[in-house]
């Protein structure tokens, strides 16, 4: 079977289309799979050193307050479909899976014009405009949340099938990868993060973080600024000579499964993939829901987390970071609490996902 993924610009949509091309792969070596994206530099980044080869074709933001803009997206986005065919004719695909994002508009447009069965997956519980479009004529369409259905007018072809995370976070040795990362074993390991880019606010959190608890025996910092605001902050803490050898500060956590095995509480936003893989990991976390997503989806992603009792939410103001302090210290002092909300947390993985993908797609594509 040949499969041709696609999904961009974030680490949201990029893994979870891994995910399920890993899935492909290990059900069948022989299977074929490519991806096809806009070549963004995290898609230049992630995908191919994840052995997958990447295609890309011209795409831009769905910009609609603008006549001058919407002309543009227009013009670029039948561009990357007439690219995008000229692929597809080439590789002859059986099937097209679709992550959703403004990168996917013109590959799952010329999928349609082939007439390739389309596959969408949604991720968060408020569907993307691109997602919403696309469910029209797609085969099948598969929820990371059962908060998104009500947003489908055609509810024959969806399907409830949580998030898809990558095989390698699932039963990991989480001593073994402390060994590996040169973390105590008996260390309270914290990871603060804010995905590939980073965000203002968790990276207040970040530094709360590591200045309470630098240079303290029994504890590690892992800190993700994002790309957007590390240079800054490495530079200004180089320059303060802020530097306890139990922070660990980095623009990306590129090693993510390893990491949050290594970990016992996360602290980040609740978007749909860092709560996927926070659970899949078995890890407890405090969520800041972000409050510039559409219909406030971030919150609810958190809530079926913390719902389960896996997650604390800290709603985002100005005394967010000192609300986060006071919940991480309480954690702390109560270790029966923190394993608890470990066990909780993985009870709610979506750990069925690509298996429900799999089946699917290979059920129905013909």
């Amino acid at each position: 079977m040949k499969i041709v993924l696609t999904g961009g610009c974030t680490g949201g949509h990029i893994y979870p289309a891994l995910a399920i091309g890993d899935k492909f792969r290990a059900e069948d070596p022989s299977n074929e799979v490519i991806y096809i994206a806009k070549g963004e530099d995290l898609e230049r980044q992630i995908i191919p050193a994840h052995g997958y080869e990447l295609f890309e074709v011209d795409s831009t933001w769905f910009d609609r307050s603008n006549p001058v803009r919407l002309a543009t997206t227009i013009r670029r986005t039948l561009k990357g479909r007439r690219d995008a065919i000229k692929l597809m004719k080439k590789f002859r695909p059986d099937a097209v899976i679709s992550t959703g994002s403004f990168v996917s508009v013109p590959v799952v447009l010329a999928a349609q014009r082939l007439g390739v069965p389309v596959y969408l997956h949604e991720q968060n519980g408020f569907p993307g405009v691109s997602n919403r479009l696309a469910a029209r004529k797609a085969r099948k369409v598969f929820l990371g949340f059962e908060s998104a259905r009500e947003h489908f007018s055609n509810q024959d072809n969806i399907i409830y099938s949580g998030n898809p995370v990558r095989a390698d976070f699932d039963g990991r040795d989480g001593a073994a990868d402390r060994r590996a990362l040169g973390i105590p074993e008996g260390d309270f390991v914290i990871m603060v993060f804010g995905g590939s880019l980073g965000s203002e606010t968790t990276n207040k959190i970040g530094e709360a973080v590591a200045r309470e608890y630098a240079g303290k025996e029994g504890y590690t910092v892992i800190w993700g600024t994002g790309r957007e605001y590390y240079d800054e902050i490495s530079k200004r803490l180089a320059d303060e000579g802020f530097a306890p050898a139990n922070v660990r500060i980095s623009a990306y956590i590129n090693d993510m499964p390893a990491q949050l095995s290594a970990c016992d509480l996360t602290i980040s936003r609740s978007g749909a993939l860092s709560t996927a893989e926070v659970t899949m990991a078995g890890r407890a976390a405090i969520f800041i829901p972000s409050p510039n997503v559409t219909a406030d989806h971030q919150y609810y992603n958190a809530k079926a987390v913390a719902d389960a009792g896996g997650a604390v939410i800290v709603r985002e103001n100005a005394e967010t970071a000192g609300k986060v302090m006071s919940e991480l210290k309480k954690i702390d002092a109560d270790r029966g609490r923190l394993e608890a909300m470990k066990k909780a947390s993985r009870s709610i993985a979506p750990v069925d996902a690509t298996d429900i993908i799999y089946s699917t797609v290979m059920q129905t594509y013909k």
